[in-house]
């Protein structure tokens, strides 16, 4: 395996969206969008790959880093909220009369691929975007090698 892979259990949810894609391809439009949005509230994800490690970039806007665990457990990595709901630590005053920035908590697990260095992870978190850094071993890394002339 090359690739951070995104961890999906065998979940009614995870059926259903493959369902939804296949509705998607046929007619346009999804026909869970507004149950999606509602129930899956996952921060976006990309993955890069270079020589020497992995890039993976989490948008958290709302969030800040103490409100964040990240963990390492093999080769799994996870990304998660802490328990109390981020941006709720403060009493605000005043009643709601319409909310939508409501932050919920969140749970994201990806399988490191087996050329990575699960202690060689680091963690920056910049204008609500998480930004981590997954080392390559050294010993999977490409390496040119020179042809000696003679």
């Amino acid at each position: 395996m090359k690739t951070v892979t995104m961890y999906r259990p065998n979940t009614i949810q995870n059926a259903l969206s493959d369902f939804d894609r296949y509705f998607e391809s046929f007619f346009g439009d999804s026909l869970l969008a507004p149950a999606s949005r509602i129930l899956n509230r996952l921060p976006a994800v990309d993955i890069r790959e270079t020589g020497t490690s992995y890039l993976l970039d989490m948008e958290l806007p709302g969030y800040d880093e103490k409100s964040i665990d990240i963990h390492v457990d093999g080769a799994s990595l996870s990304i998660a909220s802490k328990q109390e709901e981020a941006g709720e630590t403060e009493q605000e005053e005043g009643t709601y009369i319409l909310r939508e920035r409501r932050l919920n908590a969140f749970s994201r697990s990806f399988k490191l691929p087996e050329n990575s260095d699960p202690e060689a992870v680091t963690a920056v978190f910049r204008n609500g975007v998480l930004s981590l850094e997954i080392k390559k071993r050294a010993e999977t890394q490409k390496r040119a090698i020179q042809i000696k002339v003679n």
